[in-house]
C-alpha cells in the first residue's frame, strides 16, 4: 500500500504495526485511507485533530472465553469477540457473526467498515461488530442456545439500547437473536431494544429479512439508472443463497432481470431458463441443505463444485453476496471479458483490491459494499426506532424507506467522488462521503476517546 501523502503513509504503518497478523482489517484500512487523500490536502484541520489517527483505533475490544455444555453433556469452549468502533454520530452497531472463520481480524474489518456504511445511512448509528468462532451449523437448538446464553451472560455487560445493539450476521438469525435477547432480558431485567433482528412477535421490524439484499437492488437500479441504463432484461450473477443472495434475486426478477446462478460454499448453479427461486428457497430456509440439491428439482440446470467458475459466466450485472475477497483479480477478469456492465458488492468487501482496480480500470460501474449493501443495517436502524417509539410499521413503510435511503446512498456517493474529482469511483465517495459526516462529529466533541 502506497500513500502520496506522509501523513496517511504513517498512520498505516502505524496500524500495521499495532496489528500485525490481521490482513482483513489491514486490507480494510488501507482501502478507506487510500480514498481519503484528497481529503487530507483539503482539511488540514482533520489531520491536525488527529481524527484518521484516532478513527482507526477502535474505542474498546472485547474479547472473552464462551463456555457451554453440548447434548453429550461436554464442556465446549469458544472466542466471543465485540469490536466497538466509533460512536460519535450514535450508539453502536453491528452484527454478531458465528462461524468458524471468525477472529480479531475478520471482526475488526467488519466493525471498521460499519462505521462509513452506517453514517453513509444518514442515521444516527455508529459502527462495531461482534462474534465468535462457534458454528451453528449441525447443533441442535439446545446446544444453540446453550451457547447463546453463554455468549450473552459476558455481552450484556458492554451492550444497551443507547450504547451498543447488535444485530444477525452470518451464522446469527431469528434462532440465535431471539435466544440471546431472551438472556439480556433475564439477567438485565428490562425489555428494550438491545438487539435487533428480532422476530416480529416481540419488536421486529418486517422486512428485516430482505433488506440487504432489496437495498443492494435499489442500489444496482440507481447506479443502472444512472448511466441510462434499465436493469430489466440483464443477465444477473448473485453468488451466495443466504438471505442476502436470496432476496436480491428476488427483488432482481422483481425489477425484471434474469438470475442465471447462484452459489453456496460447496459450488454453483447455472440456469439459463432464470433461477427459481422457490426450488432455492426450500433447499436453503426449509430443508437447509446444499445447492447441489437444485438440479434434482430443475434438470435442465447444471451444478459445479467449486465457487470460483461462477464469475466465468457471461453476465451482464455480477452481485457477490457470498463472503469477502470472493472475487479476486482473475475472476475480475473474465466478468469483464464477458461483459459485465456492474458489479455491486452484497457480502463485506468481497472483491479483493486488485479485482476493484480491474473493475474501474475497465469502466465497469462498481458499488461497494459499504454502500450498495447497507440495506440491512439502516433496516435494522428502523426497528430501533419502531423499539423506542413502541410502534410497528407495515412491509411497505418500511419498504419505502429503505428504498429512498438506498437511493440517497447512491447519490451521495457519486456526488461525493465528483465533489473530489473522482467522476464515478463510487468507492471513493464512499469512503470519503462516510468518513466526512463521522469525522466532523468527532472535531465537535473534541479529544473525548
Amino acid at each position: 500500500m502506497t500513500f502520496k501523502s506522509e501523513y496517511l503513509a504513517k498512520v498505516y504503518d502505524d496500524v500495521c504495526k499495532r496489528n500485525p497478523n490481521e490482513p482483513e482489517f489491514l486490507q480494510a484500512v488501507g482501502e478507506v485511507l487510500e480514498s481519503l487523500e484528497p481529503v487530507v490536502e483539503r482539511r488540514p484541520d482533520i489531520v491536525a485533530a488527529g481524527i484518521i489517527d484516532r478513527i482507526v483505533e477502535p474505542e474498546r475490544g472485547i474479547q472473552f472465553r464462551v463456555s457451554w455444555v453440548d447434548d453429550e453433556g461436554k464442556v465446549r469452549v469458544n472466542r466471543g469477540y465485540r469490536y466497538q468502533f466509533n460512536s460519535a454520530i450514535g450508539p453502536h452497531k453491528g452484527g454478531i457473526r458465528l462461524h468458524p472463520s471468525v477472529n480479531a481480524s475478520v471482526i475488526k474489518f467488519l466493525g471498521f467498515e460499519q462505521i462509513f456504511k452506517n453514517s453513509l445511512t444518514g442515521l444516527p448509528i455508529g459502527g462495531g461488530k461482534g462474534g465468535s468462532d462457534f458454528d451453528p451449523k449441525g447443533k441442535s437448538d439446545g446446544e444453540v442456545m446453550r451457547f447463546c446464553q453463554s455468549f450473552m451472560t459476558e455481552l450484556c455487560k458492554h451492550i444497551g439500547a443507547d450504547t451498543d445493539v447488535p444485530a444477525g450476521d452470518i451464522g446469527t438469525g431469528a434462532r440465535e437473536i431471539g435466544y440471546m435477547f431472551g438472556q439480556y432480558k433475564r439477567i438485565r431485567n428490562e425489555f428494550t431494544g438491545v438487539l435487533t433482528g428480532k422476530s416480529i412477535s416481540y419488536g421486529g421490524s418486517l422486512a428485516r429479512k430482505e433488506a440487504t439484499g432489496y437495498g443492494l437492488l435499489y442500489f444496482t437500479k440507481e447506479m443502472l439508472a444512472d448511466k441510462g441504463i434499465d436493469i430489466a432484461g440483464k443477465r444477473i450473477i448473485v453468488s451466495g443463497s443466504g438471505n442476502v443472495a436470496i432476496y436480491a434475486a428476488q427483488k432482481a426478477t422483481q425489477l425484471g432481470g434474469k438470475v442465471i446462478a447462484m452459489s453456496d460454499s460447496s459450488g454453483y448453479i447455472h440456469d439459463e431458463d432464470g433461477v427459481n427461486l422457490d426450488v432455492i428457497k426450500k433447499i436453503k430456509e426449509v430443508d437447509r441443505a446444499r445447492i447441489s440439491e437444485y438440479v434434482k428439482s430443475v434438470p435442465t440446470a447444471t451444478f459445479t463444485p467449486g465457487c470460483k467458475g461462477i464469475w466465468t459466466i457471461k453476465a451482464d450485472v455480477a452481485l457477490p453476496c457470498a463472503t469477502q475477497n470472493e472475487i479476486d483479480e482473475e475472476s475480475a477478469k473474465a466478468l469483464i471479458a464477458n461483459g459485465v456492465i456492474a458489479v455491486a458488492e452484497g457480502a463485506n468487501m468481497p472483491s479483493t483490491p486488485e479485482a476493484v482496480a480491474a473493475f474501474q480500470s475497465a469502466g465497469v460501474l462498481f458499488g461497494p459494499a459499504k454502500a450498495a449493501n447497507a440495506g440491512g443495517v439502516a433496516t435494522s436502524a428502523l426497528e430501533m426506532s419502531q423499539n423506542s417509539m413502541r410502534l410497528s410499521w407495515t412491509f411497505d413503510e418500511v419498504d419505502a424507506k429503505l428504498h429512498d435511503i438506498m437511493v440517497n446512498i447512491y447519490k451521495n456517493c457519486s456526488k461525493t467522488a465528483r465533489e473530489f474529482g473522482l467522476e464515478d469511483n463510487l468507492v471513493a465517495g464512499a469512503n470519503i462521503a462516510g468518513f466526512l459526516k463521522v469525522a466532523d462529529a468527532m472535531l465537535w466533541q473534541g479529544v473525548a476517546y
